[in-house]
């Protein structure tokens, strides 16, 4: 399969919500292949298909030790958090060189289509729910710098914006 290249941040693809999946088909399995080359080509512990262009509600993570565990998931959805939060610091490709700390929810129920299309319930703890949620974001036209107050979301946008030049 093939790694795509990042849309960058000011796309304004990465700002609105991508459209759901209708069915698991196997143009959409190989969308994931690519999705999970090119997570792992970042490296990258999750990837949401709008990141690369593709404006479906897909999202891969493999937030495992050995790598090689990607859950390929379709329209995925919380359907519950729990209460206790965990702070971790994100980043994006799409804003290259910078991340920032991000507080969620430590664990996550998440319902979604799995490879098979089937409907699939499975918890998320510690860094899978992190990732999980923020691909949940991007396919809700959410950056990880979303959760930041206005004037750091700023400065990180201008940080990057400078680090890309120089690059």
């Amino acid at each position: 399969m093939t790694a795509r290249p990042f849309l960058p941040y000011a796309d304004r693809r990465l700002h609105i919500a991508a459209q759901p999946v209708e069915a698991v088909t196997e143009a959409v399995r190989m969308i994931w292949d690519d999705m999970v080359d090119t997570m792992e080509a970042m490296p990258g512990v999750g990837l949401a298909a709008p990141q690369i262009g593709i404006m479906l509600r897909l999202a891969v993570v493999d937030a495992s030790d050995k790598r090689g565990q990607a859950v390929r998931m379709a329209n995925p959805e919380i359907l519950h958090s729990s209460v206790q939060f965990r702070s971790h610091e994100e980043a994006s490709p799409n804003l290259p060189g910078v991340s920032a700390h991000i507080t969620r929810p430590r664990a996550v129920t998440v319902r979604f289509l799995n490879e098979q299309g089937e409907v699939e319930e499975r918890d998320f703890v510690g860094l899978w729910a992190t990732s999980v949620q923020h691909q949940i974001d991007h396919l809700n036209g959410k950056v990880y710098v979303d959760h930041l107050t206005p004037l750091r979301r700023k400065m990180l946008v201008a940080k990057s914006g400078k680090l890309a030049k120089r690059g």
